[in-house]
């Protein structure tokens, strides 16, 4: 297939199928949305988590302000956003992680990733709207993420501290969109100087020369850590936050670091493919040993879905046969295995022969993100692909 072909089909489902589901089968009353979604789209758990909340929000606002103003894409995120105002919060302004269907507490607010998510959604609405109550709230959340970076889980952090004092690659890893997501509500210079930030963080802490690869974890220097966190690789992880410094790249100018990221992706690719089965395995250990993650081996929608996006912006910034090549076999795994034609949506966990492992369309972890995320994402960099082709 060509890129506009592959273009029709990310629009497609995008607008005809994944958006529907969620349209339809999402909506509680009682205000927010329902997650935990069979494959019928039959609510089977009415809990609230706090950071898929604050995706769909995001989600049906950047519809709204990128493809076209659908009053329905707007009141459903306002549907979304009011419940995470009245209910989302402590006293001190985090975002709990969990709340039941009516709205209180289940979990504490541990997780910084609850908040930046709802800051993420909070910002696109307030595009959208112009309604200060939006913008305030995900400015001032999002100036509670960076004051609370060096120790996100605070007095919920179980880890004791001094022995092996570690940090994760996923809050940088955030914080490189996040930070361009939210520039619109915030002082443009501490934008530049945390983008500045986090492209070294991403790039040279977590990146190790040796191997190519970028580690779930690592001591505060960058040195590697010997164990069974420090060994660990995540390739999906990997996969989305190169195409974050790929965005970063366009927007900086810097060649060099669109070619670092491209080979680092390819690295990724390498390493996290499994030639026996086919897909992205979900953890690798660096040593090769077993992981802790008895998940190791099944295939994540997300996981596919952001090497997708990752090849098809390298493919469309390098004009790199091995990126087209690559974008082609994660394209025809990805729509092989994960996609549901019969009910919408896609399915979210695969064994490691591909097969569908749970039949639901979202849960605790899956909500209405990556796949409407990346189907849009990809539609406008086949769209960019197909322009520079020779007429």
């Amino acid at each position: 297939m060509n890129s506009s072909d592959y273009s029709k089909i990310y629009k497609e489902n995008l607008l005809t199928d994944v958006m529907p589901f969620w349209l339809a089968h999402s909506r509680d009353e009682k205000g927010g949305y329902f997650t935990c979604l069979d494959r019928q789209g039959k609510v089977f758990d009415t809990d609230k988590f706090i950071w898929l909340q604050g995706r769909q929000v995001w989600m049906l606002s950047t519809l709204y302000n990128q493809v076209e103003r659908r009053t329905e894409w707007l009141e459903f995120a306002r549907h979304g956003a009011d419940f995470l105002l009245k209910n989302g919060r402590d006293e001190a302004g985090n975002f709990y992680f969990a709340l039941n269907r009516e709205g209180r507490p289940l979990v504490q607010p541990y997780n910084i990733f609850s908040d930046c998510f709802a800051a993420m959604g909070l910002g696109a609405l307030y595009s959208a709207t112009n309604e200060d109550r939006y913008g305030e709230i995900a400015r001032q959340t999002f100036l509670n993420i960076i004051a609370r970076r060096d120790n996100t889980k605070g007095k919920y952090n179980k880890q004791y501290p001094g022995t092996r004092d570690l940090k994760g690659f996923s809050l940088p890893m955030i914080l490189s969109n996040l930070s361009v997501e939210l520039e619109h509500i915030l002082d443009r210079q501490l934008v530049e100087t945390l983008i500045d930030e986090v492209i070294h963080e991403v790039m040279n802490v977590f990146y190790q020369a040796d191997s190519g690869l970028i580690l779930e974890n690592v001591y505060a220097d960058g040195s590697f850590s010997d164990s069974f966190d420090g060994r660990l690789v995540n390739p999906g992880h990997v996969l989305e936050a190169m195409w974050f410094m790929m965005d970063l790249a366009v927007r900086r100018n810097d060649p060099e670091l669109t070619a670092k990221a491209v080979a680092i992706a390819l690295r990724a690719l390498d390493f996290g493919w499994d030639t026996e089965h086919g897909g992205i395995l979900y953890f690798r250990d660096i040593k090769g040993y077993p992981t802790q993650q008895l998940e190791w081996d099944q295939k994540l929608w997300w996981v596919h879905i952001e090497a997708m996006i990752c090849m098809a912006k390298a493919w469309l910034l390098t004009d790199n046969t091995q990126c087209r090549d690559w974008f082609n076999t994660l394209h025809e795994y990805t729509y092989r295995h994960f996609a549901d034609p019969e009910y919408g949506e896609w399915f979210g966990y695969l064994n490691r022969r591909g097969e569908v492992l749970l039949p639901l369309k979202g849960g605790k972890w899956k909500g209405c993100f990556h796949v409407p995320r990346g189907l849009l994402q990809l539609g406008n960099t086949m769209d960019a692909i197909s322009a520079k082709l020779p007429r």
